[in-house]
């Protein structure tokens, strides 16, 4: 996580100026200077972090062990980057590790070097084809107290339901932790990728696992925003009879197939869910200017929003009042953010204190935080998150190749993105700090992540 800083304009201004420059830019922006605890504090990082250990799953017969060890590893995976705790080094555990709460010495846990607070164990069974997984969250330094979580799971014997479960057990675990707060494990992140030959809607797990492919346009496919009970998947698609020009497209999770959604002239690109899900909003030039225009969810009753003169487009919804909407216009001549209300009133522009521009505005779960994509002008473009209300800014990635399309995840502690810092394009998570980096793609050009809701 770094401070942004002041950047040489286009025109080629001396080495001499652009100090001065960013002295100045500095004094009107003192929040650039100052501490990021409010940042840390807003994405619930802020905190001090318990220490947790996570015992090896221990198997009931030889055919479990695979599915034990994929267990195991998968929870540690989870809970490592959940930001939220300190997870201690496997290197240091004992031996001898418990698969009932009967067999739980927490001395051993809790003395140095462990130093646990709390422990995940327990047991695999593999019989046929059934897989019967008992787990357990205990505080080991409170033996006296009934585990924070214990849990029974029963599926087949596969390594997508032992994944399935484990991913499940860390949410449970992360939301005892965090107040209530769900953990991300089970979630997933809908991108657009062109290995199959097009640029076709995917879908993988939150970590980068189970990587397939949904849409089947045999064209373009573009821009994938899921609705807020995960239940649609809205698109930039271009149809490959009748219409040629850019539309909406609608494919629904539930029955793996697309919806009818109208067909309107013009380019129409850039859906975006209204919070409760009735309404999406996205960029059409239907009437000449691509401007912003709003419909139902089945895209009847369209009313335009936005009346500028140039494009306005990337519209992202607040997801805490379903009242408030950025998005990017060049009406000023270049690419800005903007806010305004849902109706299209109180249109303000969101100042940044340098030169560039800005793309792909997307809301923090709790309403106060956006992050979006700034092209400073040195060129390179970059992840930031700004305080809405204070305009407090912060740079989540730094010169790492080209870092776009940010997406929250749902708890409001992690981003995901596209960057080109590999040399290709592909898709990358992180902390909502910028720490804690991992590559989810690895094949073929990858774009436009968007995490799922829940």
């Amino acid at each position: 996580m770094r401070r942004s800083a002041g950047n040489r304009k286009p025109g080629g201004w001396s080495r001499e100026v652009v100090p001065a420059i960013f002295i100045l830019a500095l004094a009107f922006w003192p929040q650039l200077a100052a501490g990021q605890d409010w940042f840390r504090t807003g994405t619930g990082l802020g905190v001090s972090k318990p220490r947790v250990a996570v015992a090896d799953i221990v198997p009931r017969s030889p055919q479990a062990q695979s599915l034990s060890t994929l267990f195991s590893d998968v929870l540690r995976n989870d809970l490592d980057f959940s930001g939220i705790l300190d997870l201690a080094s496997k290197s240091f555990y004992p031996t001898q590790v418990p698969s009932i709460p009967g067999e739980l010495n927490g001395a051993v846990w809790t003395a140095a070097p462990i130093s646990a607070q709390f422990l995940a164990f327990g047991n695999l069974t593999a019989a046929g084809n059934d897989l019967s997984i008992a787990a357990w969250f205990n505080d080991v330094r409170n033996p006296s107290a009934p585990p924070v979580v214990g849990r029974v799971y029963h599926g087949a014997m596969t390594e997508a339901d032992t994944r399935k479960f484990a991913h499940q057990f860390a949410d449970e675990i992360i939301a005892a932790l965090s107040g209530g707060v769900p953990g991300i494990a089970s979630t997933q992140i809908a991108f657009v990728s062109a290995r199959s030959g097009n640029k076709e809607i995917w879908v993988m797990d939150y970590d980068g696992a189970n990587q397939h492919q949904l849409s089947s346009m045999h064209s373009i496919s573009l821009t994938p925003r899921w609705s807020p009970d995960a239940s649609r998947i809205a698109f930039t698609c271009y149809p490959t009879t009748g219409i040629v020009s850019a539309q909406i497209c609608m494919y629904s999770t539930l029955t793996n197939k697309l919806l009818t959604w109208p067909r309107y002239r013009g380019t129409n690109s850039a859906p975006a869910w209204s919070p409760d899900g009735s309404k999406v909003m996205f960029m059409s030039s239907m009437y000449g200017n691509p401007e912003l225009f709003i419909a139902d969810s089945d895209g009847s009753h369209v009313k335009r929003i936005t009346y500028a003169v140039g494009a306005s487009t990337s519209a992202a919804w607040n997801p805490k009042t379903g009242q408030q909407v950025a998005f990017v216009s060049d009406r000023g001549g270049t690419p800005q953010l903007y806010t305004m209300d849902a109706d299209g009133g109180e249109v303000q522009k969101v100042p940044l204190p340098d030169m560039g521009y800005v793309i792909d505005p997307a809301w923090s779960p709790n309403g106060q935080l956006l992050a979006f994509s700034w092209r400073r002008p040195n060129g390179n473009y970059d992840i930031y998150a700004m305080d809405i209300s204070t305009h407090q800014l912060v740079e989540l990635t730094r010169d790492a190749g080209r870092n776009e399309r940010p997406s929250w995840a749902p708890d409001g502690r992690h981003l995901v993105f596209e960057s080109t810092r590999t040399g290709t394009r592909e898709i990358w998570s992180m902390l909502a700090d910028g720490t804690n980096v991992h590559q989810l793609t690895m094949q073929g050009d990858n774009e436009s992540p968007n995490w799922s809701p829940k």
